[in-house]
């Protein structure tokens, strides 16, 4: 018998092993191929093809014939893709609609608070379903926001058991849901009212805000309005804390267009849920609060100038908005909010999306005996800052106004005296505004935030505000000084009050010298506060 080389016997291994595998791929193919055919029978069977009448049949045009038919021949590739997909696309709803909705219910069930809120608001039938009692009642009964603040799904049966003498059939759909709602609604309250009684306060304004303002999980927001009722929303980017003020920056690269705005309002955002570490819960629905509202359909009217550089210009909107335009394109490169402390947590917080919160009136205190009741006893915080930069930082006390300083409606008080020379200050650096975005950067010089906060002789709060100003130059001063320099001043004014500030270049030492600084406060807010009537 002849026997037969191992290398044969290899080659004869490998054909038989190819043989089968391309069998094996053949049986494969043809499978395949039955079972695609058999399913598209199954599909022509269940989805029939519609015809339409045709009520006006137009004669072919023998011209164009030829043209239509190698064009359909180019397209008979593609035109069963398009049929199928214009099929699947009419046949989507009723699919979703054709599970059975037991189905729906027993996934919704395993389904968080947040994920059943967000699934109500993709179609209307998912709406109706996530209303469902008994879903919400066991959210309800499992969510015990006093005690573990975190959510733990209970099966439907157990909530069955529980409910043995309650019938969720008489409830309407969603009422479970609402009262569960309108409990962390109340819990939101009681939360943010623990925020703000923690809150210390020192001469009125509060120490340890920017600590309450991460536990509440505040946040804020520009909405712009268009003469088209559209909205856009902008969430905040950065923002920075300083002695008595924050600013909250808003940028980016897609803006509305400015000629089209007609409102901006700023509004403070907060949770609407505390997790289980009693920290707000980002996942969760928001609160807005409105804190102002600016008119933009006169921009150029309303605004007041503050300074410009080779890139923006800054117009600012009363009170304490500042916008950014670009120079070339006039359109909005930045937005910045300077927020003064006294009662900003309760205008962030209290407040509706619509409304500005009311804070109770002031009751007056009344007294017969004192003559000069109301025009002493002041105190003046001033703070000049810019960024992390402070130019100055100063309390100014036992302010008052003699009564034949009345005048024009104003009170007059002087904070810094000409002739007194140990009264006047320096400020600190180069005065300028440092701006950032994310393709540009810029400083403008001889522009800066001015905080202000104004107490009576009991301390409490008579005037504030922060805002945006600018050094001018003084054309024609109306003092007298050693120093001899060039002479600048600072002023600012709204409808209870104004502030003038004069100063001096000094070239020696290169910095601003504070030789004068006088506030004045209006009278018709002094005789509300204190009952009088000057």
């Amino acid at each position: 018998m002849t026997k037969i080389p191992e290398s044969a016997q290899c080659l004869v291994s490998n054909s038989n092993q190819k043989r089968r595998q391309s069998d094996f791929f053949v049986i494969m193919a043809t499978g395949r191929g039955l079972f695609n055919k058999q399913f598209s029978d199954h599909l022509k069977k269940q989805k029939p093809e519609v015809v339409i009448p045709a009520l006006h049949r137009v004669p072919p045009n023998p011209t164009h014939s030829r043209a239509k038919q190698e064009k359909s021949k180019d397209n008979s590739t593609i035109s069963p893709q398009r049929k199928n997909n214009t099929k699947s696309h009419h046949s989507e709803k009723s699919y979703i609609e054709t599970i059975p909705p037991e189905l729906w219910l027993k996934i919704f069930s395993h389904l968080d608070p947040v994920s059943l809120l967000s699934v109500g608001s993709v179609n209307r039938y998912f709406y109706k379903l996530s209303k469902d009692n008994l879903i919400w009642y066991a959210v309800f009964t499992s969510y015990t926001p006093m005690r573990s603040y975190s959510w733990k799904p209970k099966t439907v049966a157990a909530v069955q058991l529980q409910l043995s003498a309650t019938d969720l059939n008489d409830k309407e759909p969603g009422y479970w849901k609402n009262i569960f709602m309108s409990q962390m609604i109340t819990h939101r309250k009681k939360r943010i009212q623990q925020i703000l009684h923690s809150v210390k306060s020192i001469s009125g304004v509060p120490a340890n805000i920017e600590k309450a303002v991460k536990l509440s999980g505040l946040t804020w927001a520009v909405t712009f309005k268009d003469t088209s009722g559209k909205e856009t929303v902008m969430k905040q980017m950065d923002i920075c804390f300083s002695h008595t003020s924050l600013s909250v920056v808003w940028c980016g690269l897609v803006w509305p267009c400015i000629k089209s705005l007609t409102t901006v309002q700023v509004h403070g955002v907060t949770p609407m849920i505390f997790d289980k570490y009693i920290s707000p819960s980002k996942k969760w629905p928001n609160r807005l609060s409105l804190i102002a509202e600016y008119d933009l359909r006169s921009l150029m009217e309303s605004c007041e100038y503050i300074g410009q550089d080779k890139y923006v210009k800054l117009l600012h909107l009363k009170p304490g908005l500042l916008l950014a335009l670009w120079k070339k394109s006039f359109e909005i490169a930045f937005v910045i909010a300077t927020l003064h402390y006294h009662q900003l947590l309760e205008l962030s917080t209290l407040g509706s999306a619509d409304n500005i919160y009311t804070f109770p009136p002031h009751a007056p205190v009344l007294d017969d005996i004192d003559p000069n009741y109301g025009l002493h006893g002041y105190q003046l915080h001033i703070d000049m800052h810019s960024g992390l930069r402070t130019y100055l930082c100063g309390t100014y006390r036992s302010l008052f106004c003699r009564k034949e300083y009345i005048k024009d409606g104003f009170l007059r008080l002087s904070v810094i005296a000409l002739k007194n020379s140990k009264q006047h200050a320096p400020v600190v650096g180069n005065i300028g505004f440092s701006w950032k975005t994310q393709t540009f950067e810029g400083n403008i010089q001889n522009s800066l935030i001015m905080d202000a906060l104004v107490l009576d002789e009991t301390e409490k709060p008579f005037w504030c505000f922060s805002a945006p100003v600018s050094l001018h130059t003084s054309k024609a001063s109306e003092t007298l000084y050693d120093f001899m320099g060039e002479s600048f001043f600072i002023r600012y004014q709204d409808s209870i009050g104004r502030i003038n500030i004069e100063l001096v270049w000094v070239k020696e030492s290169e910095e601003y010298y504070i030789v004068n600084m006088v506030l004045f406060l209006s009278t018709e807010k002094v005789n509300r506060w204190f009952g009088t009537n000057y």
